[in-house]
């Protein structure tokens, strides 16, 4: 695929994840007028007019479907209903009139919550229906998940060219630090942080610290994606991962030696761990996609720090 001569639509593509996505989509010669990002204000996108309405004022020929209602554990379990309508609803709307356009390809990114609760680790793309996803987040994944199938029908009938690709557990720098709606990493490190700056003698984890987690730097992830849109014209689910986990409770000790967090640690143990092991098999990628995280944890966690710290607008809205 020539970006250079296609109308690339990404959904999502102001966030955290879909920044990194049209950087790299600009690099591969995708230019300004060619890059349509819409905003929730204008395009509602679990609605169906306003789905319509985007691709008649865009005109893509490949949507990157990015956008999605998410959280951490807190906000799974509080917005169960919410999250699996409103990411079942984006992703029907913007296929189905994908499809009505005669786009060239769709490009859904799936999520590593898609996986059965206790599947066999690593996570295999095969596998990936044998099983309930973890209840927590379990409404979430699901609707992503029938977003493969849907993909695989229209494939089948309409002959709509889609590729689908599974990301772990993402980080990196223009993260969301919102303690209630953020992923593990940058509530812990606005934890730390914030408690380093006030000098508390302690923090407070939820859960163990006995689950493990996989996660992917963003930069990486966005690579992926773009790889994957170039190179894949079928909805087969490819991961896109490290291939190695850690123990929440090692990772916590991690970013509380890297934000030199000087206090004690406290678990508690009447919150949910989630999903008890999660880390992926990543040959798949690596072999259809020619495609390898590049970045450590270690090194992703210092860049992200390092990023929180320098930006005085993110921290004040935080603490404020």
């Amino acid at each position: 695929m020539d970006f250079s001569q296609e109308r690339v639509v990404v959904t999502g593509g102001a966030g955290f994840l879909g920044r990194s996505v049209c950087a790299k989509l600009r690099e591969r010669g995708v230019s300004d007028d060619r890059l349509i990002i819409p905003r929730r204000k204008d395009y509602d996108l679990t609605l169906e007019a306003d789905v319509a309405r985007l691709y008649a004022d865009a005109k893509p020929t490949v949507v990157i479907h990015l956008a999605a209602e998410v959280g951490g554990i807190g906000a799974n379990r509080d917005h169960p209903g919410r999250f699996f309508f409103a990411n079942a609803a984006m992703g029907l709307h913007l296929i189905e009139h994908g499809r009505i356009n005669n786009l060239k390809k769709f490009v859904q990114t799936g999520t590593v919550c898609a996986y059965p609760k206790f599947a066999e680790v690593p996570f295999r793309e095969d596998t990936i229906w044998d099983g309930y996803p973890e209840e927590t987040n379990a409404p979430y994944g699901v609707a992503k998940k029938a977003l493969f199938v849907m993909l695989d029908g229209y494939r089948r009938e309409y002959n709509l060219a889609s590729s689908v690709v599974v990301p772990v557990n993402l980080f990196g720098p223009h993260d969301n630090f919102d303690l209630h709606t953020s992923h593990v990493i940058p509530a812990l490190i606005r934890k730390c942080i914030e408690a380093r700056e006030n000098n508390a003698d302690h923090i407070e984890c939820w859960g163990t610290g006995s689950a493990s987690r996989e996660f992917l730097y963003v930069d990486d992830a966005a690579e992926g994606i773009i790889v994957a849109t170039e190179k894949m014209d079928d909805p087969t689910p490819i991961n896109l991962g490290t291939g190695s986990e850690i123990t929440i409770k090692d990772l916590v000790e991690l970013i509380v030696k890297l934000t030199n967090f000087q206090g004690e640690i406290r678990w508690d143990a009447t919150k949910p761990d989630g999903q008890p092991r999660r880390c992926l098999d990543t040959s798949k990628a690596e072999k259809r996609l020619g495609w390898k995280a590049q970045v450590n944890l270690e090194q992703g966690l210092r860049e992200t720090i390092e990023w929180f710290e320098q930006q005085d607008e993110v921290r004040e809205v935080v603490y404020g």
